[in-house]
């Protein structure tokens, strides 16, 4: 047997073979020692376990390095060990599956190290109420980045775990980090660079998208990015991970020279090889430990001298030539030349990186972040889930009243029912297992090619979501229902929404979900039988829930299956009813129960704060709706599913009279409530399905009130606009004609000398009249314009008309028109002048 420690050392043999804690070195050792140990015999490795914790931050390569031992080299989910089995909590989570929706959430992370936080993210039992609302607000954001489509969290090219080795060998010192680690810190500053950039052209093109992005915004501009550092990184490291030739002079030397002596060792060894094909019929060229050698069958004698560096009868004889022995040597300096320039381009490579270690963690911390960040929403997004209102309850005075605490900018609140007070609104939920493996089945069918029909039933076949309308004075909502009929998956789906409200992802719900935050959710569901402790099936029950019982709080929430099930019905239904009192009186926020027991249903009758609902079945196909009916009790129908089975009427007649009349009686008044039920949920549902019109009519009718109010506004403008550019345009054309008829008016008048004599004396007659004296000038000035001959009309012109003013020798327009005194006013350019029939003549 061979055992080895990976700080001792390792018995092989009779050698001791020295091991180095280094993880390449352990994987060598374990590779060689499987190899030589095969056939051997058995091979049995003990590692010293170290925390988990320390293992994923010094020891992260193990993951991305081949090894034949895998089993070995994982490292075991110890997240169970650190949970108690007596810790009512975890066995809750395990019954409810949310195992299961954890591993699905963080499937849709696109890096490893995304995946292992997004799982231990959504174990994590410790979030308060604000950390949930702040968890939320992340998804949401990342729900708007994904529609808005630009500025996609996608960070499957980045290879987490080489980020983290070469970060801690940067730290280290002493050995440079690998061609490798470079390129996986190049890969994620750059796609964190265009993150950015993407995020500002969005913020650019609209600054509203900064505040629908936050808290994420923030998260990715406060990344520091040293983009220089990738193109240092990407012109001496290529993409497949090599050390370019153009990284250093002395590289490009070195390899050089490594490709010249193996071209003449080529040479040589096909010299040597046509030289012996004469007399051996097997000759080839073999590489040991980097040696260019040849290969020849067993019992085959050469020409050539040189070195046996082994000889064995199944694989021949290998024997290194005399003459290669030089050019091998050169080979091994050259090939060590070439190791050392490339180190020393590494270290290069590390030492500026050194500067820039914390950013570059920073950076890498980010991206883990915004990966499981991602993978909620992309989850939420794939399968059309809900943001959820998540509110907080308090007890004050002896009743329920419900604050919602919202940071600043906080949009998680949505529209809900105003008419009444919710503790729990959840329409059409679903189960997240169910509606992933109803599509699961969908995608494989079609994988498979089945048939179109078979296809479109399968797609029918859709799981049916469930309504919970839980009103706020409830305590404890008893369920009751067939076997077979949906409660246990009630049960699940209300338990599973409750955390994944908690944990910041989208409730599976056709609308908007208003849900209260609990602190914990505890279930007891299934069988519970329990063989060390040597428990009973109704023991296992009764243990789990006394845990259940001790660690509630007044914000927790309870769901229990069967409650006083696996006894005798009697004392089962009497400690049901005690247990669900407890639980109402002091007990949990939210208490769920299913249950066969009639006796259980009497409680609403008694105490307000229960509250009944069944399990719908149909009657006529004798099958479950999976439907919840609230606010009615359910009643037995196996008499009636036995008699439609074609059991004896004899038989049938038998039982109902053993079950008595007065049972009979309460179910006619079940089957009354059950119908009044219905037909009020289908008033109710068409009573919504108007609101909802009338909703729709009423933007309508504002979107269109909004748009003849802009279109009045628009044309009224419109007029004015023109009425504004045709009087402009009419006070340009009347200047325009005012400046013409000036023009043509000073053209028309040439003043005589009698003319310029009548000025003269108009002016003196002016200045006489001002001084009061007038002179005979002045009166035999008007003696003579009163003689002027001119032809006069015969008859009255009319106003616009143009008349001949004999007087002042020009044409003048008509204004005015006095027949009764044969007077017109007329004006002849600035002038207006009142005028006698006789002193105008004809035009």
């Amino acid at each position: 047997m061979l055992s080895a420690t990976a700080t001792a050392g390792v018995v092989f043999g009779s050698n001791w073979i020295t091991l180095l804690t280094t993880p390449t070195r352990l994987l060598y050792f374990c590779h060689s020692a499987a190899a030589a140990a095969v056939s051997d015999f058995p091979l049995t490795i003990n590692i010293t376990r170290r925390p988990r914790h320390r293992l994923r931050k010094n020891s992260c390569s193990f993951s991305s390095t081949s090894s034949p031992f895998p089993s070995i080299l994982t490292e075991p989910d110890d997240g169970n060990q650190k949970k108690s089995v007596n810790d009512a909590r975890y066995s809750s989570l395990r019954v409810l599956e949310w195992d299961k929706l954890c591993d699905l959430v963080s499937s849709f992370a696109t890096t490893s190290l995304g995946r292992e936080a997004c799982k231990e993210q959504l174990w994590s039992l410790n979030h308060t109420y604000h950390h949930s609302l702040i968890l939320l607000k992340e998804t949401n954001a990342a729900v708007q980045m994904h529609n808005h489509g630009a500025c996609r969290l996608d960070f499957s090219s980045i290879n987490l775990l080489l980020v983290k080795s070469g970060l801690r060998n940067a730290r280290r010192g002493g050995l440079p980090i690998n061609a490798n680690e470079a390129m996986a810190v190049a890969a994620i500053l750059e796609s964190a660079y265009f993150l950015q950039l993407n995020l500002k052209a969005a913020i650019k093109e609209d600054a509203d998208w900064y505040n629908r992005f936050t808290p994420l915004s923030q998260l990715i501009m406060e990344m520091v990015i040293n983009i220089s550092l990738v193109r240092v990184i990407k012109q001496v490291i290529d993409e497949d991970g090599s050390v370019k030739d153009s990284a250093s002079s002395a590289l490009k030397r070195a390899r050089d020279q490594v490709q010249l002596l193996e071209k003449k060792l080529s040479q040589l060894m096909d010299s040597l090889i046509r030289n012996e094909m004469k007399e051996t019929s097997f000759l080839e060229v073999s590489n040991i430990d980097g040696r260019w050698c040849i290969n020849s069958g067993t019992g085959q004698l050469t020409s050539f001298n040189g070195l046996l560096l082994s000889s064995d009868s199944g694989t021949g004889r290998i024997i290194e030539p005399l003459s290669a022995v030089p050019l091998n040597d050169e080979l091994q300096q050259a090939r060590a030349s070439v190791a050392k320039a490339e180190a020393d381009v590494l270290l290069m490579l590390t030492e500026k990186m050194k500067k820039d270690l914390d950013d570059i963690e920073k950076v890498s911390d980010s991206v883990i972040q915004l990966d499981v960040i991602n993978a909620r929403a992309t989850y939420s997004l794939f399968f059309r889930g809900a943001p959820p209102s998540l509110y907080l309850s308090e007890e004050l005075d002896g009743s329920f009243s419900t604050e919602t605490y919202l940071s600043e900018n906080e949009t998680l609140m949505a529209s809900f029912p105003k008419e009444r007070e919710w503790l729990l609104y959840m329409p059409k939920a679903y189960h997240p297992l169910m509606l992933q493996q109803h599509r699961q089945n969908v995608q494989k069918a079609k994988k498979e090619g089945s048939n179109a029909p078979d296809v479109s039933a399968l797609e029918q076949a859709h799981p049916v979501p469930v309504d919970f309308f839980i009103s706020h004075k409830t305590r404890v909502l008893t369920i009751t229902g067939p076997n077979t009929g949906g409660k246990t998956i009630c049960l699940k789906t209300v338990g599973l929404a409750a955390m994944m409200a908690k944990s910041g992802l989208h409730v599976l719900s056709s609308e908007s979900v208003e849900i209260p935050w609990f602190d914990s959710v505890f279930a007891d569901i299934g069988d519970e039988q329990s063989l060390s402790q040597s428990l009973s099936t109704f023991s296992g029950h009764l243990k789990q829930i006394s845990d259940i019982r001790s660690q509630s709080t007044s914000q927790s929430l309870v769901l229990l299956d069967e409650v006083g099930a696996g006894t005798n019905p009697l004392e089962g239904a009497a400690l049901g009813m005690s247990l669900l009192e407890s639980f109402a009186d002091s007990g949990a926020l939210l208490t769920i129960a299913t249950t066969h027991h009639g006796e259980l249903k009497s409680l609403k009758y008694s105490n307000d704060a229960f509250e009944n609902a069944c399990m719908e079945f149909d009657e006529v196909n004798l099958k479950p709706t999976y439907k919840i009916l609230w606010g009615v009790p359910g009643r037995s129908n196996a008499i009636n599913i036995s008699e439609k089975l074609g059991l004896p009427s004899v038989v049938v007649s038998n039982a109902r009279e053993l079950h008595g009349a007065a049972s009979a009686e309460i179910n006619e008044v079940i089957i009354d409530m059950e119908r009044f039920k219905q037909d009020s949920q289908e008033l109710l549902h068409e009573a919504r399905h108007h609101l909802m019109l009338s909703k729709n009519l009423h933007e309508k009718l504002k979107l269109a009130r909004r748009k003849i109010k802009e279109h009045g506004t628009e044309q009224r403008y419109r007029k004015m606009r023109q009425i504004s550019e045709a009087a402009s345009m009419a006070r340009s054309i009347l200047h325009k004609k005012v400046r013409q008829l000036r023009a043509h008016a000073t053209q028309t008048f040439q003043p005589t000398a009698d003319q310029k004599q009548l000025s003269t004396s108009d002016s003196r007659f002016t200045a006489e009249a001002k001084n009061g004296r007038p002179t005979e000038s002045m009166s035999t000035s008007v003696v003579e314009i009163n003689k002027q001959p001119s032809a006069a009309m015969t008859e009255l012109p009319e106003v616009g008309d143009m008349v001949q003013v004999s007087s002042l020798g020009r044409k003048a327009t008509v204004l005015r028109v006095d027949r009764s005194k044969e007077e017109i006013l007329v004006q002849a350019g600035n002038m207006k002048l009142k005028l006698k029939l006789a002193e105008i003549g004809v035009k």
